[in-house]
């Protein structure tokens, strides 16, 4: 009897993907939650909760002007995955470093799109992919 595991619904890099992230619970070595009573929660004071935040002027929270809420999704995860690169890279070693970090699919389909030339920083690469870019107001 020839047993296949994984999952048919997404393909071998989110299985890997998914195996590493629960890699610990697996081994004993992370939290499991099984008995969250024994979780330690802070204290929160209601007080502190109820008072509205304040922020400083431009850094309020929000989608910042000149960049949609998707294009800010797609370019932290852009980011995410490419936080620990090395800079300046060309596409090609853009796209290596994402696949051999297990990025998903999707991230390195946009890689592939990006054109021909050296990129120093994750913002050189969101701009060649059309995605917006934040306009501070001074």
């Amino acid at each position: 009897m020839n047993a296949e595991r994984g999952s048919a619904k997404h393909g071998p890099r989110v299985d890997d993907e998914q195996k590493h992230e629960t890699q610990g619970v697996v081994r004993g070595s992370g939290p499991a939650h099984t008995e969250e009573w024994a979780d330690p929660q802070g204290i929160v004071d209601p007080e502190e909760e109820a008072t509205p935040r304040r922020y400083p002027p431009g850094h309020e929270p929000g989608t910042p002007e000149g960049i949609t809420a998707v294009e800010v999704e797609r370019r932290s995860a852009i980011a995410k995955w490419l936080s620990d690169a090395h800079w300046p890279s060309d596409r090609d070693e853009l796209m290596a470093h994402a696949e051999a970090k297990m990025a998903p699919d999707a991230i390195v389909e946009s890689l592939r799109d990006l054109p021909d030339g050296e990129f120093h920083n994750v913002g050189e690469v969101a701009r060649a992919l059309g995605l917006g870019a934040e306009r501070r107001r001074w």
